[in-house]
């Protein structure tokens, strides 16, 4: 499988990143609905494969089973195209880093992607998952209960946003990997281990948050509450940003991109100062059919002057 090397992925950040930013709001928003839906959509299959399996026989391979089946958001967001803000966190400071987006544009773009992630989340949370009935039966909403009961109320500020920076450095690896793979299998094989990872640890994810603890309101588990759940996303919010502008951008800006040559300065001519002035003075080119001796006599003239 064709792969880039890390400066190479760095340099895909970069122009990804630019990319989003440049994203019109319209455009921004219905790609934030779809990627929300598909996280929604993963969450859905990650409930149904691990509903009824007992704790005292199973132990935690449940979690380990929904993190296998869940990683199927993140493929559909990044191959078949969607704009997911936990992996904007990471790409479009990045391009920020360059000076290829502005801190206006990055702000936008995750308003926009946020809400739009939200709206999608909430769909196929209520239409998809309640009201068609696939996690009201018995077995998938005591599982959807025990997860939404663990995210809004089990734990505390200080967990959500430690789970929510090592969710999204994870997450965030993930899409840096599949930006090195250049094949759809090289893609997928990147994305499914970082995402199984986190599931299986119990990381907080925003936009799966955006599912999760609604679905269970929705469906109406007891102790379950919107504030629960505003105060989870808030946290989780923080915590995914730090994990993947500081763990993944800042990290590998600094490694692979920090020290290149800045953009607008490439194919700029070689300057040399003069002696007597700040001025630069451009060095002079050869005339056709002249000699370097002359070339040379020219530019000390010129520096004479």
């Amino acid at each position: 499988m064709p792969f880039k090397d890390p400066k190479g992925v760095t340099k895909a950040g970069v122009e990804t990143g630019a990319k989003k930013a440049k994203l019109s709001w319209d455009k921004a928003l219905v790609a934030g609905f779809l990627a929300g839906a598909y996280i929604g959509l993963a969450a859905i299959v990650a409930i149904s494969v691990s509903s009824g399996l007992r704790p005292e026989i199973w132990g935690t391979l449940p979690t380990f089973f929904a993190g296998t089946v869940f990683a199927l958001g993140l493929i559909l967001v990044i191959i078949a195209g969607s704009e997911l803000l936990t992996g904007n966190m990471a790409l479009v400071p990045l391009a920020a880093f360059k000076g290829r987006a502005t801190l206006r544009a990055l702000a936008e773009n995750f308003t926009f992607v946020l809400i739009g992630n939200l709206l999608g989340s909430l769909f196929v949370a209520y239409f998809l998952a309640v009201q068609s009935g696939v996690l009201t039966a018995e077995l998938p909403l005591a599982r959807l209960g025990a997860i939404a009961e663990g995210k809004a109320v089990t734990e505390s500020s200080w967990q959500i946003f430690l789970r929510g920076l090592g969710c999204n450095w994870l997450v965030c690896l993930a899409v840096w990997m599949a930006l090195g793979a250049e094949d759809i299998g090289g893609k997928i094989l990147a994305i499914f281990f970082p995402i199984m990872a986190f599931v299986a640890i119990g990381f907080d994810h925003v936009v799966a948050n955006m599912f999760f603890i609604p679905a269970a309101i929705f469906a109406g588990v007891d102790g379950i509450t919107w504030g629960g759940a505003i105060h989870n996303w808030a946290f989780a919010f923080l915590g995914n940003l730090v994990g993947a502008s500081v763990f993944v951008s800042s990290a590998y800006w600094y490694l692979y991109a920090r020290d290149e040559e800045p953009e607008a300065q490439k194919g700029a001519g070689d300057v040399e100062t003069n002696g007597d002035q700040d001025t630069p003075q451009a060095q002079p080119r050869a005339r056709f059919g002249e000699g370097k001796a002359d070339a040379e006599t020219r530019r000390r003239e010129l520096m004479r002057r």
